[in-house]
């Protein structure tokens, strides 16, 4: 992929003129000074196949203002999109306009299609005589192909008031082909004072205004925004994009005190704002207090993505939650994603469609018990479904299942054990938990393994925040555990705390 530039990043929408280019940011500007920039939330692609690719972007000249509509006015807006294969915009591929509406916030998912293969595009748009920043996005193989080998990133759990945001700055600087988000990416709660960043708000978020203005306020971040703009995103929410640690229409606490309708109103709000800040194609629009987001991406026959929603349709945790010994959670009864979604997960992971299979979710997958017990908010909280899941994998003859996860804020490498209760069992999978983007702060050096003696087949731990890069080629996956040292200070340096591969066919992470 050609390395991205500064200019693509922040002055994308200064773009030289072609013979079909959007006229010049700065022309535009001085021609309808009165009309305020309206891409101050950047643009996005997501959701790649082989022929097309979701194109993003929401028109918010105030981003901040309390009612949740970035200060514009009731009324639709024409929306230009344009496609090349080139930075300067010389030719393009596909064009046209899209209505940009006060009811969804002035969103816009574009699906340009019949694009190349396992190829790079540039996108902008236009609206209110202003050109957006210009994006980079890419295309996977055509079936049956590898295409290049691909770098993808992936982090979670980005507390904007926790930290700065240099991870999703080293990210983008990294130049993956794709990045994944695996939850979190807002938090709910109210400003917190004496943190590093501050929230807008003195009340835990629970209006579509509310959760729209939140969005705005993260989206508003160069960081985040340089990461959305250098490739394509595969994303899924975990709890804070609605409210913490609840189970599908469970909620985990009382604060604050709402009715049952007003807890579904609650959910629609979230899954609504979700949707329209997020590269989604339109089959993930979110219904009512619902939002149908286990899928599955095809990457040739290098990779299937297989994402999964452990949040709406898992059972409640058991024995009230927290880390514990629970018996319950043996049973046979319980589900984390859900009967149907497992059996789903199960008949895509039957089909061998590619080399890796990657399951992409938010929730601690391997066994992980310490003195108390274990997080029964996890996969040890369902331990019968986590097994059915792996046994089910074993008996279908899948070769290199990778399972990525958020959700705890530190990094962990993880071998997958047939048999958490026997040490000589086999390996059967990888698991790589990627650290947070920001959220517990800025950790410490830490890297011994807590509780290794009776895990052990935890292979590595690092308390900084950070993010996982992949390498994918047909003969292996390498892991880099990239981390920051601080992100109370902003634009600190990334290094790589440490290494693995896994070879194909050979489960199991290898140092390098």
């Amino acid at each position: 992929m050609t390395p991205i530039s500064r200019r693509t990043l922040v002055l994308g929408g200064l773009a030289a003129a072609g013979a079909t280019a959007l006229p010049a940011r700065s022309s535009i500007i001085s021609a309808t000074a009165a009309t305020p920039y309206p891409f101050q939330l950047g643009i996005a692609s997501g959701e790649p196949d082989a022929s097309s690719v979701v194109l993003w972007t929401r028109l918010a000249p105030s981003p901040l203002n309390a009612d949740g509509q970035g200060g514009m006015a009731n009324a639709n807006v024409a929306v230009d999109w344009q496609v090349s294969t080139s930075e300067s915009f010389s030719t393009l591929v596909a064009s046209g306009t899209v209505t940009a509406t006060y009811g969804a916030a002035h969103s816009v998912h574009v699906v340009p299609a019949g694009l190349n293969p396992d190829s790079d595009y540039f996108y902008r748009f236009r609206a209110q005589g202003h050109v957006s920043p210009v994006g980079r996005t890419r295309t996977a193989p055509a079936a049956g192909t590898n295409g290049r080998d691909l770098t993808m990133a992936f982090t979670s759990c980005a507390h904007y008031e926790e930290g700065y945001y240099t991870a999703y700055r080293r990210m983008a600087e990294d130049n993956p082909g794709l990045i994944l988000f695996l939850g979190d990416y807002i938090y709910e709660y109210p400003g917190t004072a004496g943190r590093t960043r501050l929230h807008l708000g003195g009340t835990e978020i629970t209006t579509l205004a509310d959760y729209r203005r939140r969005y705005a306020q993260y989206k508003s971040d160069p960081d985040l925004q340089a990461a959305h703009a250098v490739a394509p995103w595969i994303v899924v929410p975990d709890d804070h994009e609605v409210e913490n640690n609840h189970a599908g229409n469970i909620r985990a606490d009382s604060t604050p005190s709402l009715t049952a309708a007003q807890w579904t109103a609650r959910r629609s709000a979230a899954y609504k704002a979700y949707y329209e800040n997020m590269p989604l194609r339109p089959a993930q629009a979110s219904n009512g207090a619902s939002i149908p987001l286990y899928r599955r991406l095809q990457w040739g026959k290098l990779a299937t993505f297989h994402m999964l929603d452990t949040r709406q349709y898992r059972n409640d945790q058991a024995c009230g939650d927290g880390w514990k010994v629970c018996s319950d959670a043996d049973l046979a009864t319980r589900s984390l994603p859900g009967n149907a979604q497992e059996t789903w997960l199960l008949n895509g992971l039957a089909q061998k469609a590619a080399t890796w299979d990657i399951i992409g979710q938010q929730v601690f997958f391997a066994r992980r018990f310490n003195a108390s017990g274990a997080s029964m908010d996890s996969w040890d909280g369902y331990r019968a479904s986590r097994a059915r899941i792996q046994q089910g994998w074993v008996s279908r003859g899948v070769r290199n299942p990778v399972v990525l996860t958020g959700d705890v804020h530190r990094a962990w490498g993880n071998n997958l054990m047939a048999d958490y209760n026997n040490a000589n069992s086999a390996v059967i999978g990888s698991e790589l938990v990627t650290s947070s983007a920001t959220s517990g702060g800025d950790g410490d050096a830490a890297t011994a393994i807590p509780d290794v003696g009776t895990n052990p087949w935890l292979k590595f731990y690092s308390n900084r925040r950070g993010y996982i890069r992949t390498t994918l080629s047909p003969t292996q996956l390498r892991a880099d555990f990239r981390t920051v040292a601080k992100v109370s200070e902003h634009d600190g340096a990334v290094g790589t705390a440490k290494s693995f591969v896994i070879e194909e066919g050979r489960p199991g992470l290898q140092a390098v």
